[in-house]
């Protein structure tokens, strides 16, 4: 019963949604409230499963897929009807578990049925959950799993449109090392030494592997700090809290841009509209590859081919498409306690990231202040074609010459 991990995709939901409801004062309480019956029902279930105890999880499965089903409390707000119907997937998907667990095989079928027909799409978790054990030679669990596997990050990945030459006229602008802010972030971190003495690829490794060792990553938290390397690293060390992927990714590319190195942070979007978790990165421009790369402060992380080079974001989402070799690098971790692997890191994880992308004009010091607005407009976003979010307030292109064009 993997899935529990999951849940704060849930839990993001509908904090976003609580925060920016637009209905009254009683409605927003009203949403408080459920939310709290919601998670008192699930730590009951949840205890029980972590504790062996499958039978004891059931009932308050049940009543957590009875609440969503009859529930009316989403009504008027920003919660769109698809993510509560994807969230009573994953609650299906553990109650055929417990049932699987329990040996009530028919019964477990039926609700592992319906969480694939809710649009459950954690294959590998399906594939290797030892409490599905029971279910696996059985002819309808391996129709569902084959459901299931068609929705595969890699899969959609290699499904979506092409990208398509545009006449976006989009120009990505760096700040200067000169600038004060920027000499501040270099004489702060002592950055010339943190380089060393190497070649341009040393430099941008090493940097990598500072932001990464001094800055912890902390998914869950977005630190109440200015988005600057230099407040979001003291942050870190004055309250033992780590920060978000995209405050790691934006200090690191004030590291880069603080020596003269062109760099952008990139949010790495999924498909799914419904699925809040992307991940953001850096892109590095090599004058010595003449090429951007791929940099990953959060997993002291970058790719390379089958002959050691290393790629670039759009080389490996173009080698993912055409299953071509991808090589992590043997320093790739999560706060040095998770080694990553090939399979989950890049064919799970970032496969369902790297459909679109999302890059600021300008690339600067403090790009996104918590205390100054910030305009949605500076976003360029570069999207497969006939990919439509009406949603979108900024610039966007098909075209990834135009995205991933040098810089000037």
């Amino acid at each position: 019963m993997k899935t529990f991990v999951i849940m704060k995709r849930w839990m993001v939901a509908l904090a976003i949604c609580l925060i920016g409801i637009a209905s009254a004062k009683a409605q927003g309480e009203k949403l408080a409230q459920f939310q709290k019956v919601v998670t008192e029902y699930q730590t009951c279930y949840q205890s029980a499963a972590w504790n062996g105890n499958h039978k004891d999880a059931i009932e308050p499965l049940k009543t957590l897929i009875n609440l969503l089903d009859t529930t009316t409390v989403f009504v008027g707000t920003q919660i769109p009807e698809g993510a509560v119907i994807e969230q009573k997937g994953m609650y299906l998907y553990d109650l055929a578990c417990c049932y699987a667990m329990t040996g009530q095989k028919k019964l477990a079928l039926e609700a592992l049925t319906k969480s694939v027909d809710c649009g459950y799409k954690q294959y590998n978790n399906m594939l290797n959950d030892n409490d599905l054990i029971s279910l696996r030679k059985d002819k309808k669990y391996q129709a569902l799993l084959a459901k299931v596997k068609e929705r595969r990050p890699l899969n959609v990945l290699r499904n979506s449109a092409l990208y398509a030459k545009d006449d976006a006229e989009i120009e990505f602008l760096y700040q200067p090392k000169e600038s004060n802010n920027l000499c501040l972030v270099r004489d702060y971190f002592n950055l010339d030494s943190v380089a060393g003495e190497g070649d341009e690829l040393s430099k941008i490794i090493n940097l990598l592997h500072f932001a990464h060792d001094n800055i912890r990553h902390d998914g869950s938290n977005r630190a109440i700090a200015e988005m600057d390397a230099i407040d979001l690293y003291n942050y870190y060390k004055t309250t033992g809290k780590g920060v978000n992927c995209r405050q790691l990714a934006i200090s690191l590319c004030e590291m880069y841009l603080s020596l003269g190195i062109p760099a952008r942070y990139v949010t790495c979007m999924p498909a799914d509209s419904l699925d809040y978790e992307c991940h953001v990165i850096n892109t590095v421009w090599s004058s010595q590859l003449e090429k951007w790369l791929y940099i990953d402060p959060t997993m002291d992380a970058w790719l390379m081919d089958e002959n050691g080079t290393m790629l670039s974001i759009a080389e490996v989402r173009e080698r993912l498409i055409n299953d071509q070799p991808l090589v992590l690098c043997e320093t790739a971790n999560w706060n040095h306690e998770q080694q990553q692997t090939k399979e989950y890191y890049i064919d799970d994880y970032m496969a369902k990231n790297l459909y679109y992308f999302v890059c600021k004009k300008l690339n600067r010091f403090n790009p996104e202040s918590i205390y100054r607005y910030n305009d949605p407009k500076d976003d360029v976003r570069l999207i497969p074609e006939g990919f439509v979010n009406n949603n979108w307030k900024c610039d966007t292109t098909t075209d990834p010459d135009v995205f991933w064009a040098r810089p000037k």
